[in-house]
Formats: C-alpha cells, structure tokens, sequence
C-alpha cells in the first residue's frame, strides 16, 4: 500500500492533511479518488491508515481509519559516514541504505576525496538527498525518514564519535579485525533486556581510499578499524555492505 510521510502538524485527531508534492502524486499519479486509502506517519511517533474524504486545491484531506504500531525500524541505529564520492554515488549510497535500515548520513571530505566542495552547490545536492531518502524511506515501508547531514570535514567528524556506542572504521589492514569480529561480540554485549537499542557509526571512505594517517587519527578518536573481507568493494558499496552484516548481526536481517 502507498504510504507518505507528513510533518506532525499535518495530523489531527481525525484527520491528516497532505499537501505539495505528495498531494499531486495522490491526485495525478495513483488517481486518487475519495474513498481510496493509503498509509501516512509524521515519522516521529504516528502512523495511520486513512481515506480520502476530499480533494481540493490546498491538497488531500483524508480521515483516520486506523492508528498503526510503527514496528518497521532497526534495534541497531546506524549512521552511515560517508566520504563525498564522483557523480551520482551519493545518491545510490542514501538511496540503497535507507531501504536497508540507516537512520542517518554524515557526508565527509577526507584526504583522498575527489570532489571539489562548493557550499552553494552541495545546498542544492543535499536538498536533493533528501529528496531520494524520503521516496525510499516511503517505499520501504520505513516509519522514519533518515537525516541527512550537512557534508563535514574530517576533524569534525572525529570530534563526533563520543556519540556513538561503536564506530567502525571500513580501512583494510593486514593484521586489522574483520567486521564480523567486532560485531558478534558488541551485539552480544547490547541484546540484552537492559539495552533497548544501540548506536554504531559506520565511515566509507572515497574512490581512494583512506590514507594511513587517516587510520590513525581515527584510532586515537576512539575507531575500531574493520575489514569487510577478502575482496575489494568499490567505496558506494561497502557502505551497503557493511550497513546489512551490521543490521544481520542484530536479529534484523533475517537471523542473530
């Protein structure tokens, strides 16, 4: 079934405005009709099954047919780091991990990063992002849609880690830990009744790589470097891979 995201003041007791683009993709492109239904959330602590009582020009007014339990988000809450790749990677990266499970992206300028960074143009690029995580997050069936970050530099970034209950740090050393190592034991430790939920931030680097003073200074912030096995991923997927072994270790993809 459809569903749309709306801001919280959007929900009444009875009924739920939806206004914009989401209003035109009812009328005109799913035909919506009074009577028809869909599912809609505030992505915060509301999620409804409504029918549309009326079509206008502000918008769409549907009224609540049933409130819903939101049970479609992750015990593990990963962000995903990600330093700023060539072209359209980005898009793909938010776009895949947000059906995946993320609740978050921190894009990144690293050493190695390729990307020429231009405030005013990467206002327009995370609009944009934005954009591609809500569509995804409403065709996954998500009940949040993940934040975007402003793009930050690298010693920003570390400064961010206390935030975290785990970082990993995607960075392949001969004698570095695998992922899987460093999972199991974290998940081991946060499954318990007294643990609710867990944090864990994940940081991809660009085409090139990250560099060993990079490793480094993101050991001393508190990282734990991690392999992600005996092949080399392109960096728009180690993100999405590292994201699911993260979110299978938890019970979330199918197995603990």
């Amino acid at each position: 079934m459809q569903r749309y995201f709306v801001s919280p003041g959007q929900f009444s007791n009875q009924n739920v405005s939806v206004t914009g683009e989401d209003a035109r993709h009812i009328t005109k492109v799913m035909r919506g009709k009074p009577g028809d239904t869909f599912i809609v959330s505030d992505g915060v602590s509301r999620e409804a099954l409504v029918e549309i009582q009326k079509i206008g020009p502000e918008g769409v007014t549907a009224g609540i047919l049933e409130m819903m339990e939101m049970t479609h988000e992750p015990l593990l809450k990963v962000t995903v780091a990600q330093s700023l790749p060539k072209g359209d990677k980005m898009e793909l990266v938010i776009q895949k991990c947000t059906e995946i499970g993320a609740v978050s992206f921190v894009p990144f300028l690293s050493d190695r990063t390729i990307v020429q960074y231009d405030a005013k143009k990467e206002q327009k690029r995370l609009e944009r992002w934005r954009k591609i995580v809500k569509e995804a997050a409403e065709q996954s069936h998500r009940n949040v849609v993940p934040e975007v970050e402003q793009p930050l530099g690298w010693k920003k970034l570390l400064s961010t880690f206390s935030e975290y209950d785990l970082v990993c740090f995607c960075y392949e050393k001969e004698d570095g830990s695998q992922l899987r190592d460093v999972l199991k034991p974290f998940a081991a430790q946060k499954l318990t009744p007294e643990e609710a939920s867990a944090s864990l931030l994940l940081i991809v680097g660009p085409e090139g790589g990250f560099t060993e003073e990079e490793c480094r200074e993101a050991e001393v912030a508190g990282a734990v470097s991690v392999g992600l096995g005996r092949r080399i991923l392109r960096c728009e997927t180690a993100g999405m891979t590292a994201l699911a072994c993260a979110l299978y270790e938890f019970g979330e993809m199918g197995g603990v």
